[in-house]
C-alpha cells in the first residue's frame, strides 16, 4: 500500500458536479493498493497514519496525531499511485491491485481508522473525482508498505 498524506485546512471531493465529501482541518489521503498487499500491510498503515505526530502541539512543535487534535480524515482512492512509467510515454498500472481487492482494501482501512473514533470520509471508489484541498503547511507525507 502507498498512502499520500497531506495535512489539510480543508479538503472535498465532487463527482459530477456534487460534492461528495468535505472535510475540514486534518489529513487528505490518497491510497493506492498494490497487487501484493497484506493484511500486515494494511494494520501497519492504519497504525503509521492515525499515529502519525504531524500536527502541532500549543509550543509549535511537531507532536500530536490525528487521533490528538480529533482532526477529519478524507480517504482518496488513486490506483495511479502504483503507476509504472520506466519504460515508454504511457504509464502501465500492471502493479496495482485488481478493483475488487483494491476496494476491499479501501474499505477495511476507512472502517479501521472510523473505529478508532476518526471522522472518515471518502470519495467514491473507481470514479472520475476532482479533488480540492488547501494543504495546511505545506506538508505532504508518502508512506509506502514495501519500505517499512
Amino acid at each position: 500500500m502507498r498512502a499520500i498524506v497531506q495535512r489539510v485546512s480543508s479538503a472535498s471531493v465532487v463527482v459530477k458536479k456534487n460534492i461528495v465529501s468535505s472535510i475540514k482541518s486534518g489529513y487528505l489521503i490518497f491510497l493506492g493498493i498494490y497487487k501484493n498487499d497484506t493484511e500486515d500491510d494494511l494494520i501497519y498503515l492504519i497504525n503509521k497514519t492515525s499515529q502519525l505526530r504531524i500536527n502541532e502541539d500549543l509550543q509549535g512543535n511537531m507532536n500530536l496525531s490525528i487521533l490528538d487534535v480529533k482532526g477529519e480524515i478524507l480517504v482518496v482512492s488513486q490506483f495511479t499511485l502504483y503507476a509504472n512509467i520506466k519504460k515508454g510515454r504511457r504509464p502501465s498500472f500492471i502493479d496495482a491491485a485488481k478493483p475488487n481487492d483494491a476496494n476491499k482494501y479501501y474499505n477495511n482501512y476507512c472502517r479501521a481508522l472510523s473505529m478508532l473514533g476518526l471522522n472518515v470520509l471518502t470519495g467514491h471508489f473507481g470514479a472520475t473525482m476532482d479533488v480540492h484541498l488547501v494543504n495546511h503547511g505545506p506538508f505532504t507525507i508518502i508512506i509506502d508498505c514495501n519500505n517499512k
